[in-house]
């Protein structure tokens, strides 16, 4: 599950300018599941039965999932909920690979088990397959989804996500490449193995060949809301074939689309950047110009773009941290800008009511919140929160101006999102013509069968 999830930036009523001046202190299967009446073999092959008798059990870890859960995975999908796990009898090594059986008992693939998750099975292959051979196609997929990426950046770029979980065809993980730092992320048991992981760092040494890899043992959110468990491996740093080992070994500084920003492997959200932005960013500095507004800036990453076009930049954020590390960006890019950058701390909501309702307009204005959705069940209060910020924007842009709205919450799609932009409209009594519907960066590849690897949605509007 791709993963931009994004920490609530909530913070103390009211702003607080942040000058630029003065620093302040502060899976899936490569093919398709089989039939109902294909054979299973190896090891995970069910026992002959006499005819009209009970399908006798396989030997081995074995899940038995329902009708609705098996005519998913035969449709494309890599997911099973437990709420549809009938029987399973798990397994007991870390390679945490199971058969999955349909209730006849016909075998329809092998997949990764989580305890604890509500995803408890993620298919990775059509056939039965044996820990030394997971190992092996595990690095052919890694040195696929590498290969993939190519030359995505038109060489203003030296960072991009090299691994997105099942859009790879290697559920639940995820790997950024950050210049000349690596950042792994494994999001279930059974990437966090150390077979797994010794086979991820031989390939990305032979085909990256980065100064530094880290991996992240961080708990993550699954598409329920639930708690995944935990990596079992807990190694922070792992060093390239260089000696440094120092407080610098985790820093660098990367570039997306000519704009520099500093990077800490230490700290920072998820793997620690939004590289899923990086062609929305170009994308923002083409049609956006004046006075421009970033909504929910983080480190800079549309602001920073926007100042190469734009007359004056105003950058927003709850967290006074992201905005020092923002300031930090806007130094390192200084000689290629513009524009006067300014930042300013505050709740994006009080925020923009009160300078809607004050009179304040822009020209331009990005609104890039964190993930209003984490669950299904927070679909409703989430579509309330992107039309309040849209509303309160779209009040703000003089005739003219261009409104980036985006979402990264995938429980929200391309058309509830639309609707909400088009209902804020309605309500703040301006037109709006849709200019580009975007998505994500190139990097993160969309995997048709799963509609959960497109999260992020990107609106370029023009406001009259």
């Amino acid at each position: 599950m791709p993963s931009r999830e994004i920490p609530q930036r909530s913070a103390a009523k009211g702003a607080k300018p942040v000058s630029s001046a003065t620093k302040p202190s502060g899976g899936s299967s490569a093919s398709s599941p089989s039939s109902s009446r294909s054979k299973p073999e190896g090891k995970f092959r069910p026992e002959a039965k006499a005819k009209g008798s009970r399908p006798l059990q396989p030997k081995g870890a074995y899940a038995v999932i329902s009708r609705r859960a098996a005519d998913r995975l035969r449709g494309g999908h890599v997911w099973v909920y437990i709420s549809d796990v009938e029987k399973i009898v798990a397994p007991s090594d870390d390679s945490r690979l199971i058969a999955v059986l349909d209730p006849r008992g016909a075998f329809l693939g092998t997949a990764l088990h989580s305890a604890g998750s509500q995803i408890a099975l993620r298919t990775i292959s059509a056939h039965p397959i044996d820990p030394a051979a997971w190992t092996a196609i595990f690095r052919e997929r890694m040195r696929a989804a590498i290969r993939l990426r190519g030359d995505l950046s038109g060489g203003r770029s030296d960072s991009c996500r090299l691994v997105f979980s099942e859009a790879d065809f290697l559920p639940g993980l995820i790997a950024d490449k950050y210049n000349d730092l690596v950042v792994l992320q494994a999001l279930t048991q059974g990437m966090a193995s150390a077979a797994i992981q010794a086979a991820f760092l031989d390939v990305v040494r032979e085909e990256v060949a980065p100064r530094a890899v880290f991996a992240r043992s961080d708990s993550r959110l699954g598409e329920s809301g639930e708690v995944e468990p935990a990596s079992a491996h807990d190694d922070p740093l792992f060093l390239g074939d260089g000696d440094d080992s120092g407080a610098n070994a985790a820093s660098t500084v990367f570039h997306l689309n000519g704009i520099g920003f500093h990077y800490d492997a230490n700290s920072g959200q998820k793997t620690g950047a939004f590289l899923d932005q990086r062609e929305n960013y170009a994308a923002a500095a083409r049609f956006c110009r004046g006075e421009a507004l970033d909504v929910c800036t983080y480190h800079g990453g549309f602001a920073l773009h926007l100042a190469r076009v734009c007359g004056r930049v105003t950058g927003v954020d709850a967290s006074r941290a992201a905005l020092e590390v923002a300031e930090r960006n806007l130094d390192l890019n200084r000689d290629q800008l513009t524009a006067e950058v300014d930042w300013v701390e505050a709740n994006a909501f009080d925020l923009l009511r009160d300078w809607s309702s004050g009179g304040r307009q822009f020209d331009s204005i990005v609104l890039d919140p964190p993930a209003f959705a984490k669950s299904k069940r927070a679909v409703e209060g989430a579509l309330r929160g992107y039309k309040e910020l849209n509303l309160r924007a779209l009040r703000m842009l003089r005739p003219g101006g261009v409104l980036v709205a985006c979402s990264c919450s995938h429980h929200v799609g391309n058309e509830e999102f639309t609707a909400v932009v088009a209902a804020a409209a309605s309500d703040a009594r301006r037109q709006v013509r849709l200019l580009e519907r975007r998505g994500a960066a190139g990097d993160h590849p969309v995997l048709l069968a799963v509609p959960e690897t497109e999260y992020l949605k990107c609106l370029v509007c023009r406001v009259e």
